[in-house]
Protein backbone atom coordinates (compact mmCIF):
# COMPACT_ATOMS: atom_id res chain seq x y z
CA UNK A 1 0.00 0.00 0.00
CA UNK A 2 0.97 3.46 -0.87
CA UNK A 3 1.96 6.44 1.32
CA UNK A 4 -1.92 7.42 2.79
CA UNK A 5 -2.29 10.95 3.10
CA UNK A 6 -5.81 11.70 3.75
CA UNK A 7 -7.68 8.70 6.17
CA UNK A 8 -11.29 8.96 6.92
CA UNK A 9 -13.07 6.64 9.39
CA UNK A 10 -16.52 7.23 9.98
CA UNK A 11 -16.66 10.51 9.85
CA UNK A 12 -20.29 12.11 10.87
CA UNK A 13 -20.57 15.80 10.26
CA UNK A 14 -23.71 17.74 11.35
CA UNK A 15 -25.20 21.23 10.95
CA UNK A 16 -27.82 22.00 13.54
CA UNK A 17 -30.55 19.43 12.76
CA UNK A 18 -29.33 18.48 9.10
CA UNK A 19 -26.36 15.54 9.10
CA UNK A 20 -24.44 16.77 6.19
CA UNK A 21 -21.63 13.27 6.17
CA UNK A 22 -22.86 9.67 7.48
CA UNK A 23 -20.22 7.39 8.52
CA UNK A 24 -17.75 8.49 5.83
CA UNK A 25 -14.48 6.40 5.10
CA UNK A 26 -11.98 7.09 2.71
CA UNK A 27 -8.30 6.94 2.63
CA UNK A 28 -6.31 8.36 -0.39
CA UNK A 29 -2.49 7.88 -1.58
CA UNK A 30 0.02 10.39 -2.21
CA UNK A 31 -0.36 11.76 -5.59
CA UNK A 32 -3.68 10.61 -6.66
CA UNK A 33 -5.91 12.30 -8.29
CA UNK A 34 -10.12 11.40 -7.29
CA UNK A 35 -12.99 12.42 -8.63
CA UNK A 36 -15.88 12.88 -6.30
CA UNK A 37 -19.44 13.16 -7.77
CA UNK A 38 -23.01 12.92 -6.59
CA UNK A 39 -25.81 15.31 -6.44
CA UNK A 40 -26.09 18.40 -5.03
CA UNK A 41 -26.48 18.11 -1.22
CA UNK A 42 -24.54 14.60 -1.19
CA UNK A 43 -21.90 15.40 1.25
CA UNK A 44 -19.17 16.35 -1.23
CA UNK A 45 -18.07 20.08 -0.39
CA UNK A 46 -19.05 19.05 3.68
CA UNK A 47 -16.09 15.74 3.30
CA UNK A 48 -13.72 18.61 1.71
CA UNK A 49 -14.12 20.33 4.43
CA UNK A 50 -13.27 17.84 6.73
CA UNK A 51 -10.13 17.36 5.33
CA UNK A 52 -9.00 21.50 5.23
CA UNK A 53 -10.21 21.20 8.45
CA UNK A 54 -12.85 23.43 8.54
CA UNK A 55 -15.88 20.59 9.30
CA UNK A 56 -16.29 20.16 12.88
CA UNK A 57 -16.55 16.43 13.08
CA UNK A 58 -19.02 15.11 15.92
CA UNK A 59 -18.17 11.30 15.24
CA UNK A 60 -15.28 9.58 13.36
CA UNK A 61 -11.66 10.51 13.18
CA UNK A 62 -9.75 12.11 10.44
CA UNK A 63 -5.83 12.24 9.80
CA UNK A 64 -4.33 14.57 6.99
CA UNK A 65 -0.94 14.31 6.02
CA UNK A 66 0.41 12.37 9.23
CA UNK A 67 -1.52 14.52 11.96
CA UNK A 68 -4.77 14.41 13.29
CA UNK A 69 -7.58 16.88 11.87
CA UNK A 70 -8.32 19.19 15.13
CA UNK A 71 -8.59 22.57 15.84
CA UNK A 72 -4.73 22.98 17.02
CA UNK A 73 -3.49 21.22 13.59
CA UNK A 74 -5.99 23.54 11.41
CA UNK A 75 -3.86 26.14 10.60
CA UNK A 76 -0.34 24.56 10.39
CA UNK A 77 -2.47 21.81 7.61
CA UNK A 78 -4.10 24.46 6.56
CA UNK A 79 -0.86 26.08 5.01
CA UNK A 80 -0.12 22.68 3.46
CA UNK A 81 -3.64 22.55 1.51
CA UNK A 82 -4.89 24.15 -1.59
CA UNK A 83 -8.22 25.06 -2.10
CA UNK A 84 -10.21 26.19 -4.92
CA UNK A 85 -14.06 26.65 -5.36
CA UNK A 86 -16.56 27.76 -7.58
CA UNK A 87 -16.03 31.16 -9.01
CA UNK A 88 -17.14 34.12 -6.92
CA UNK A 89 -18.71 37.28 -7.76
CA UNK A 90 -15.86 40.44 -6.71
CA UNK A 91 -16.84 44.04 -6.92
CA UNK A 92 -15.02 45.67 -9.52
CA UNK A 93 -14.05 48.49 -7.60
CA UNK A 94 -11.87 46.53 -5.28
CA UNK A 95 -8.62 47.87 -4.91
CA UNK A 96 -6.01 44.87 -5.59
CA UNK A 97 -4.88 43.30 -8.90
CA UNK A 98 -4.36 40.17 -10.12
CA UNK A 99 -0.81 39.83 -9.04
CA UNK A 100 -1.15 40.73 -5.18
CA UNK A 101 -4.26 38.37 -5.12
CA UNK A 102 -2.52 35.66 -6.07
CA UNK A 103 0.22 36.57 -3.49
CA UNK A 104 -2.28 36.24 -0.75
CA UNK A 105 -1.49 32.26 -1.33
CA UNK A 106 1.73 33.55 0.77
CA UNK A 107 0.57 34.58 3.69
CA UNK A 108 0.09 32.00 5.14
CA UNK A 109 3.69 31.03 5.59
CA UNK A 110 4.64 34.52 5.66
CA UNK A 111 2.72 35.72 8.68
CA UNK A 112 0.90 39.52 8.76
CA UNK A 113 3.56 40.97 9.11
CA UNK A 114 6.41 39.64 6.83
CA UNK A 115 6.47 41.39 3.53
CA UNK A 116 7.18 38.93 0.74
CA UNK A 117 10.86 38.66 -1.14
CA UNK A 118 11.99 39.33 -4.44
CA UNK A 119 11.99 35.70 -5.02
CA UNK A 120 7.97 34.87 -4.24
CA UNK A 121 7.19 37.76 -6.31
CA UNK A 122 8.63 36.02 -8.98
CA UNK A 123 7.33 32.89 -8.03
CA UNK A 124 3.86 34.56 -7.94
CA UNK A 125 4.76 35.41 -11.90
CA UNK A 126 6.07 32.25 -12.95
CA UNK A 127 2.53 31.02 -11.16
CA UNK A 128 0.49 33.29 -13.33
CA UNK A 129 2.48 32.64 -16.41
CA UNK A 130 1.88 28.63 -15.96
CA UNK A 131 -2.18 29.57 -15.77
CA UNK A 132 -2.00 32.14 -19.00
CA UNK A 133 -2.65 35.12 -16.31
CA UNK A 134 0.61 37.33 -16.84
CA UNK A 135 -0.87 39.25 -19.97
CA UNK A 136 -3.58 40.70 -16.90
CA UNK A 137 -1.22 40.61 -13.98
CA UNK A 138 -1.56 44.51 -12.84
CA UNK A 139 -5.60 44.49 -14.09
CA UNK A 140 -7.77 44.68 -10.82
CA UNK A 141 -9.17 41.37 -9.97
CA UNK A 142 -12.78 42.63 -9.72
CA UNK A 143 -12.37 43.43 -14.07
CA UNK A 144 -11.88 39.52 -14.46
CA UNK A 145 -14.27 37.23 -16.20
CA UNK A 146 -15.52 34.07 -14.64
CA UNK A 147 -12.69 31.80 -15.69
CA UNK A 148 -10.16 34.36 -15.65
CA UNK A 149 -10.95 34.64 -11.96
CA UNK A 150 -10.72 30.67 -11.38
CA UNK A 151 -7.03 30.67 -13.06
CA UNK A 152 -6.36 33.34 -10.94
CA UNK A 153 -7.66 31.20 -7.95
CA UNK A 154 -5.77 27.95 -9.01
CA UNK A 155 -2.30 30.24 -9.23
CA UNK A 156 -3.39 31.72 -5.34
CA UNK A 157 -3.47 28.17 -4.27
CA UNK A 158 -0.42 27.23 -6.19
CA UNK A 159 2.35 29.98 -4.62
CA UNK A 160 1.32 27.49 -0.96
CA UNK A 161 3.26 24.75 -2.22
CA UNK A 162 0.45 22.42 -1.43
CA UNK A 163 0.89 18.96 -1.21
CA UNK A 164 -2.76 18.30 -1.03
CA UNK A 165 -4.87 20.68 -4.05
CA UNK A 166 -8.68 20.45 -3.17
CA UNK A 167 -10.97 21.49 -6.11
CA UNK A 168 -14.65 22.43 -5.78
CA UNK A 169 -16.80 22.62 -8.50
CA UNK A 170 -14.14 24.80 -9.82
CA UNK A 171 -15.62 24.99 -13.23
CA UNK A 172 -19.41 25.88 -12.41
CA UNK A 173 -20.72 28.70 -13.27
CA UNK A 174 -18.43 29.83 -16.55
CA UNK A 175 -18.51 29.58 -20.07
CA UNK A 176 -17.77 26.03 -22.17
CA UNK A 177 -14.69 27.68 -23.27
CA UNK A 178 -13.77 28.80 -19.73
CA UNK A 179 -14.58 25.08 -18.41
CA UNK A 180 -12.23 23.69 -20.68
CA UNK A 181 -9.68 25.97 -20.78
CA UNK A 182 -9.53 25.25 -16.89
CA UNK A 183 -9.84 21.42 -16.84
CA UNK A 184 -6.52 21.47 -19.49
CA UNK A 185 -5.15 23.92 -16.60
CA UNK A 186 -5.46 21.04 -13.95
CA UNK A 187 -4.41 18.41 -15.56
CA UNK A 188 -1.21 20.21 -16.71
CA UNK A 189 -0.44 21.12 -12.97
CA UNK A 190 -1.14 17.46 -11.55
CA UNK A 191 1.00 15.94 -14.18
CA UNK A 192 3.73 18.77 -13.42
CA UNK A 193 3.23 18.90 -9.27
CA UNK A 194 2.20 15.56 -8.73
CA UNK A 195 0.16 17.06 -5.90
CA UNK A 196 -2.55 14.72 -4.02
CA UNK A 197 -6.22 16.09 -5.69
CA UNK A 198 -9.73 15.97 -4.98
CA UNK A 199 -11.96 17.05 -7.24
CA UNK A 200 -15.32 17.48 -6.34
CA UNK A 201 -18.56 18.02 -9.30
CA UNK A 202 -21.95 17.45 -9.72
CA UNK A 203 -21.81 18.03 -13.78
CA UNK A 204 -20.19 14.71 -15.38
CA UNK A 205 -19.39 16.89 -17.86
CA UNK A 206 -16.67 19.41 -16.50
CA UNK A 207 -15.13 15.60 -14.79
CA UNK A 208 -10.84 15.61 -15.81
CA UNK A 209 -10.19 12.17 -17.55
CA UNK A 210 -6.92 12.07 -15.46
CA UNK A 211 -9.37 10.93 -12.27
CA UNK A 212 -8.03 7.31 -11.07
CA UNK A 213 -10.79 6.77 -8.90
CA UNK A 214 -14.46 7.99 -8.42
CA UNK A 215 -16.26 8.26 -5.07
CA UNK A 216 -19.73 8.53 -5.51
CA UNK A 217 -21.83 10.29 -3.07
CA UNK A 218 -25.06 10.45 -2.04
CA UNK A 219 -27.38 11.50 1.16
CA UNK A 220 -24.16 12.16 3.14
CA UNK A 221 -22.89 9.16 2.38
CA UNK A 222 -19.97 7.71 -0.02
CA UNK A 223 -22.69 4.89 -2.02
CA UNK A 224 -19.99 3.19 -4.15
CA UNK A 225 -16.41 3.91 -4.89
CA UNK A 226 -13.94 2.44 -7.90
CA UNK A 227 -12.05 3.15 -11.26
CA UNK A 228 -13.87 5.17 -14.13
CA UNK A 229 -14.70 2.64 -16.10
CA UNK A 230 -16.43 0.89 -13.52
CA UNK A 231 -18.00 4.00 -11.85
CA UNK A 232 -18.95 5.44 -15.33
CA UNK A 233 -21.67 2.98 -16.26
CA UNK A 234 -25.42 4.23 -17.51
CA UNK A 235 -27.33 1.93 -14.60
CA UNK A 236 -24.69 2.79 -11.81
CA UNK A 237 -25.33 6.79 -12.72
CA UNK A 238 -28.87 6.21 -12.80
CA UNK A 239 -28.86 4.99 -9.68
CA UNK A 240 -26.92 7.74 -8.07
CA UNK A 241 -28.69 10.72 -9.52
CA UNK A 242 -31.89 8.94 -9.94
CA UNK A 243 -32.47 10.57 -12.82
CA UNK A 244 -32.08 9.61 -16.88
CA UNK A 245 -28.40 9.71 -18.13
CA UNK A 246 -26.94 8.98 -21.55
CA UNK A 247 -23.78 7.43 -22.23
CA UNK A 248 -22.11 8.66 -25.66
CA UNK A 249 -19.04 7.41 -26.95
CA UNK A 250 -17.45 10.67 -25.64
CA UNK A 251 -18.52 13.08 -23.11
CA UNK A 252 -17.58 16.67 -22.25
CA UNK A 253 -14.19 15.91 -21.40
CA UNK A 254 -13.20 13.93 -24.11
CA UNK A 255 -13.89 10.67 -21.99
CA UNK A 256 -16.10 10.50 -19.58
CA UNK A 257 -20.00 10.06 -20.69
CA UNK A 258 -22.66 12.89 -20.14
CA UNK A 259 -25.64 13.53 -18.04
CA UNK A 260 -29.23 14.13 -19.16
CA UNK A 261 -31.30 15.38 -16.52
Amino acid sequence: MGDIVISLKDAVVSYREDVALRGVSLEVERGEFIGIIGPNGAGKTTLLTVVNDLGKLVHGQARVLGVPVCRRNGIKLRKRIGYVAQAENIDPRLPISVRETVMVGYYGRLGLFHRPTEDQWKNVDRVLDLVGLSHLSRRPIGHLSGGEYQRAAIARALVQQPEIFLLDEPTASVDPQAQREILSLIQLIHSQYHMTTLFVTHDLETLPSICQRLVLMREGQIWKEGSPGEMLGEEVLRQLYEAGVSVPAEGGSGKFPRCGW
